[in-house]
């Protein structure tokens, strides 16, 4: 089966950057990412990539910041109260974390600057502005089931969201 929207992919990655340096694997975690391709579970340009093969397939892709995480923008430093943070107390000036939104969202920023009841966040996420390159295993391939379609997310068989 090839892979088109609304089927659930799950696949195993190697993510690095420009000069080779492993970000991320599945492979560490011991189990494939599985996503719902058309719900936005991953980015544009990997999306785009994962559509056409089907199960087996290895290849790779390089994506672009503009269909990655975007491009990287100055001055995009934010001064944020501790309490928005998980364990802010931890924090170091260059760590990647998650500030959790007064609409009760999340977004990926890394501290710039720790104070006493503040801190400085750069905005943009992580991995803004970097040429992402992808090692790519597909494992399986199958139609979503319309309650996946409804929820926006792949689950596993027994019926809990997937990664």
């Amino acid at each position: 089966m090839q892979i088109a929207k609304d089927h659930v992919v799950s696949f195993h990655y190697r993510l690095t950057d420009e000069a080779g340096v492993q970000i991320d694997s599945s492979h560490e975690r011991g189990e494939p990412m599985q996503v719902l391709l058309g719900s936005g579970g991953v980015i544009p340009g990997l999306e785009e990539a994962l559509l056409g093969h089907v199960e087996n397939d290895h290849f790779n892709v390089t994506v672009a910041p503009d269909k990655a995480y975007g491009p990287h923008r100055e001055g995009a430093i934010q001064r944020v109260s501790k309490k928005y943070f998980h364990r802010p107390q931890r924090l170091k000036v260059g760590d990647s974390t998650i500030l959790a939104l007064q609409d009760g969202g999340h977004q990926a920023v890394t501290v710039h600057k720790v104070g006493m009841t503040m801190i400085d966040v750069d905005t943009n996420h992580p991995l803004a502005g970097k040429t992402l390159h992808f090692d790519i295993e597909i494992v399986a391939v199958r139609e979503a089931t319309a309650e996946e379609r409804q929820h926006h997310h792949a689950q596993d068989p027994d019926g809990h969201s997937g990664s």
